[in-house]
């Protein structure tokens, strides 16, 4: 099975900032569609399981994160493609399983460029309000830092400040007992 590592980043802003975003690379980048995607986190102390339906796409997957946000920039994922009719029961297995009480559901509309070697999702969710993701993967964690300074490049040029891993544990701990407040 071949390894298949993100190297991730992720910025927030306001709304004024991702629509100069947005129209930055609506002209200066490979436009990758649109891929909105409802999605159900089972969290876990150090990973995350996901049940992505990829609205877009017209499919649905199962991906564990071998790693959890604001613990590094890799992430080893493992995908299980299914079926969309499938999502419901996927979501119903792993909460009967009952790996974790966190588990939160979220709509992400969101719209995919590719920028000078790495993919930019473009994102808003009610969890996180407009952000975006570069993302570049990876097969061999050898090339993690090369990754690391494309992406680091990319950032300067769109005049974005990511997210370090203190501000990401803090905002998804934040989110977590904020989304178990209205359930």
């Amino acid at each position: 099975m071949k390894t298949q590592i993100e190297i991730e980043y992720r910025a927030r802003f306001n709304e004024e900032k991702y629509n100069k975003l947005k129209k930055f690379l609506k002209s200066k980048a490979k436009d990758l569609k649109e891929d909105n995607k409802d999605v159900f986190f089972f969290i876990a102390p150090d990973k995350l399981l996901k049940v992505v339906n990829n609205i877009s796409k017209k499919n649905a997957e199962i991906v564990l994160k071998l790693n959890k946000i604001g613990k590094g920039s890799d992430f080893e994922e493992i995908t299980i493609p299914i079926k969309q009719k499938y999502v419901d029961k996927a979501v119903r297995l792993f909460t009967e399983i009952n790996l974790t009480d966190n588990i939160m559901h979220s709509f992400q509309k969101r719209h995919n460029y590719f920028y000078k070697g790495v993919e930019i999702a473009l994102k808003f969710s009610n969890i996180w309000g407009h952000h975006l993701e570069l993302e570049k993967v990876i097969s061999d964690i050898n090339k993690k830092n090369e990754s690391e300074k494309l992406i680091q490049k990319i950032v300067k040029e769109l005049n974005i400040k990511i997210m370090t891993d203190k501000e990401l544990k803090k905002f998804t701990k934040n989110a977590e007992e904020k989304y178990k407040k209205t359930k």
